[in-house]
């Protein structure tokens, strides 16, 4: 199954892909956090036949809730709603300080990245509760 990932933020929304058979995650692409970001989210989980979304759970390390984790979780349930398919949250912590180690030097890390990132640590451990 395919799956889509998101990093969420208040002005943008990084997206990842996975492969075909949920081994491993790529990123898409970055779009603006507006109006029209779920009608774009649910164009491509058509595009891409996505199975399931893979939000980053925004929770501070410590686990304690922050404005952006009610608004990640108002945006994850509008996601269900609107698009019919699972959606899931997943531990983004640190997932920014990740994909700036990937990131080009000089330049900021791409919210896409750490949309792969949180889809990617998902994925693993998905995989190893398989084993």
């Amino acid at each position: 199954m395919r799956y889509l990932g998101i990093d969420y933020g208040a002005k943008r929304i990084g997206i990842a892909i996975s492969d075909e058979k949920g081994g491993f995650a790529f990123p898409r692409e970055t779009i603006p956090n507006d109006f029209s970001a779920i009608d774009r989210i649910e164009k491509i989980v058509k595009q891409e036949r996505v199975g399931a979304i893979i939000i980053g759970d925004a929770r501070a390390v410590n686990g304690v809730e922050n404005q952006i984790t009610s608004e990640t979780e108002a945006f994850a349930k509008s996601l269900e709603h609107h698009i019919r398919i699972p959606v899931h949250t997943s531990w983004e912590a640190w997932s920014s300080v990740e994909a700036a180690r990937f990131a080009p030097k000089g330049k900021e890390h791409d919210d896409a990245a750490a949309a792969a990132v949180i889809l990617q640590r998902y994925l693993d451990t998905l995989h190893r509760e398989e084993e």
